[in-house]
């Protein structure tokens, strides 16, 4: 028997949305990251690029809080399984905060290529 709900769409949302507030009041690099995404979203309305480019910028902004938001997950149920060291643990975060950096580096390049492009550097 699964231990969950009969799926009920707002009482889902609601899940959702509490899980959004909790990280945004807990987790100093969600907070930052969103107040990046916050500072470029309008550029991104703003900038004269073909709707595909944009399409995929915004698509590696959002990737980027994805991953900070999986990597929560992975590490609260981490610290919920065990507070003491130990290497799988250890093993589990990195392999979250790898989750992070490699959104982080696909945002930055695709950014700078888009902006490149636009830019005519390329």
């Amino acid at each position: 028997m699964r231990n969950q709900p009969k799926y009920h769409f707002f009482k889902n949302t609601t899940y959702a949305l509490q899980g959004m507030k909790d990280v945004i009041a807990h987790e100093t690099s969600f907070k930052i990251e969103l107040l990046i995404a916050a500072m470029l979203l309008p550029v991104l309305l703003l900038v004269d690029l073909a709707l595909l480019y944009k399409l995929v910028m915004f698509m590696s902004l959002m990737g980027m809080l994805l991953a900070e938001v999986i990597n929560s997950a992975i590490e609260r149920v981490v610290d919920l399984v065990t507070l003491e060291h130990h290497e799988m643990a250890g093993r589990a975060k990195d392999v979250g905060s790898a989750i992070v950096f490699l959104s982080i580096m696909v945002f930055v390049i695709v950014w700078t290529s888009c902006f490149a492009a636009y830019f005519n550097v390329i």
